[in-house]
């Protein structure tokens, strides 16, 4: 009887654990592949949105691969690329687009198991 407990103990420690450790924040590396296409295509964009998009996106990969590779200060380096990406994504796209594209990164970073303060 109580092996049988200690076993059933063990194995409840062991499951919550695990699923703790699965809902846990982490900052997972950034591998930059952003498919313009597809996210033009999505948002429905002009060909000049298209190309500011495209250039846009580039530039947020840059930052946020510095930001997931960085030691230091690695935080508000996220917030600063994320913030900065929307930033000027709200310049380019128009608020029906710039709401979809929003939802879009929210759903990638939370995929990505990226948090951002």
């Amino acid at each position: 009887m109580k092996r049988l407990g200690l076993t059933l103990i063990t194995a409840v420690c062991l499951t919550a654990t695990t699923f703790a450790a699965g809902n846990q924040p982490t900052t997972a590396k950034w591998d930059g592949n952003i498919n313009v296409t597809k996210l033009s295509k999505y948002l429905k964009l002009s060909a000049g949105q298209h190309e500011e998009v495209a250039n846009i996106c580039e530039y947020f990969s840059t930052q946020m691969g510095r930001a997931t590779t960085a030691k230091k200060d690695q935080e508000k380096k996220l917030h600063n690329a994320v913030y900065g990406n929307l930033k000027l994504m709200k310049k380019t796209l128009t608020d029906k687009q710039y709401a979809d594209y929003a939802k879009v990164l929210n759903v990638t970073l939370q995929n990505k198991g990226i948090e951002v303060k």
